[in-house]
């Protein structure tokens, strides 16, 4: 049966389409508001052990029809798992113990050209003129934030070390990306998310007992801390990935990609809201450059990759 063809965009396509965003943004805030509160690891494992819960009550009947598939392709299940729940994540919010909520959105912008670079150097993707340029440019816009108007930080390597580490998150997530592509699982969507969630859940557990019996960091348990878990285990996770995976559903995959690039702008709005912070003018002039960079590349005439957005 021929697949139905995509929607034109309508309003409740385009409200599906940007709560995801915001609420990826408010991700970045909630998990700055938290540090000296929790922990990064411990913030990361207890997200997805709620969300991975929440998500089981949903779809545990069929993750358990499809156990044989899930047995069949565990490895992929664990890699993938490892890489988009368990390292990207958990890279995040250790990123933003030293870095801004704004310079992590902007950075993570720049996923999209990760993918591309990516798909040509491991996975055989042809790359284009255009899409090369939209490298540059997006790339320039990466390096502008990380550099803070600054090229003497550059050179002088005077970076904020979480803006690093959202780069090597980055990296991994495209990494992510080509492995969701390349190795179909054969589950639905959620699903799928479920099981990675356990294999991501499982690879984050070691690392945060390390960060409290070694490194000596504590949860302070209470109010906010409580509402900010429940913040990330529902709201970004999975109404996220569900308004998402629905609007592309109906519209496919490039139109998406355009509104995942609000996610810098309602974080610099929510950071100036909640956390008081100053939106630099080179977070403009990078916004602008990485978005002009993901432009060209998606309006090639060979688009390389149907980019896809973080869980």
């Amino acid at each position: 049966m021929p697949h139905d063809k995509p929607r034109l965009l309508d309003p409740q396509t385009a409200l599906l389409l940007t709560l995801p965003p915001l609420f990826w943004a408010g991700n970045a805030v909630v998990g700055r508001l938290m540090v000296g509160q929790i922990p990064p690891l411990a913030l990361s494992f207890y997200r997805w052990l709620f969300a991975l819960l929440l998500a089981l009550l949903i779809v545990g009947p069929d993750l358990w029809r499809h156990r044989a598939v899930v047995r069949r392709r565990w490895v992929s299940l664990a890699i993938m798992g490892m890489l988009g729940v368990g390292s990207y994540n958990s890279l995040q919010y250790v990123a933003l113990e030293t870095t801004t909520p704004l310079n992590v959105s902007l950075i993570t912008s720049s996923a999209p050209v990760f993918i591309l670079l990516i798909g040509g150097a491991f996975y055989k993707q042809a790359v284009g003129w255009a899409q090369w340029v939209g490298a540059l440019l997006s790339i320039a816009g990466v390096a502008l934030v990380v550099a803070k108007g600054d090229l003497a930080h550059l050179a002088a390597l005077h970076v904020a070390p979480g803006d690093l580490i959202m780069l090597v998150a980055v990296f991994l997530w495209a990494i992510y990306t080509w492995e969701l592509r390349q190795r179909p699982l054969g589950l639905a969507p959620m699903t799928s998310l479920a099981a990675q969630m356990i294999w991501g859940v499982l690879s984050i557990l070691p690392f945060m007992l390390a960060e409290r019996w070694i490194g000596g960091q504590v949860t302070h348990w209470g109010g906010p801390v409580w509402l900010a878990l429940a913040y990330v285990a529902v709201l970004p996770s999975l109404l996220a990935y569900w308004c998402w995976g629905s609007a592309v559903g109906r519209v496919g995959a490039q139109i998406p990609a355009y509104f995942g690039n609000l996610a810098p702008l309602f974080a610099a709005l929510l950071s100036w809201l909640f956390l008081h912070e100053t939106i630099h003018w080179y977070h403009l002039w990078a916004a602008l450059l990485i978005f002009a960079g993901i432009h060209v590349a998606l309006n090639a005439r060979k688009q390389p990759v149907a980019l896809e957005q973080e869980l």
